[in-house]
């Protein structure tokens, strides 16, 4: 069962002109998840108070998203933009709770 699902999402798209439905999704939820998570850590990691350095992270949500969407929807295979969405998520979380509870 998993042999078959790892297959079908590791081929390779014949077309690069097609991105399909799996990546569109994968990009823009993806990317979207990335991009709160990133500016989530920003606003821990100025050494300011958060009602301050809330505007940085605000102006850069927008321009974030585009960028992670853009490198996920890019991918090979609907394998790695699904890892790509995944594992930047996986890695934000945990440096999110490493900030805040420290």
């Amino acid at each position: 069962m998993f042999d078959k699902l790892y297959k079908n999402l590791s081929v390779q798209e014949k077309s690069g002109r097609k991105i399909g439905l799996f990546r569109a999704l994968c990009a823009i939820f993806g990317g979207l998840f990335v991009a709160y998570l990133g500016m989530t850590l920003l606003v821990f990691l100025i050494p300011t108070e958060a009602s301050k350095s809330i505007v940085v992270p605000l102006m850069l949500n927008t321009l974030a998203w585009a960028f992670a969407a853009l490198w996920i929807s890019i991918a090979p295979t609907k394998l790695s933009a699904l890892l790509r969405a995944v594992v930047p998520t996986i890695v934000f979380s945990i440096a999110i709770l490493i900030a805040f509870y420290l």
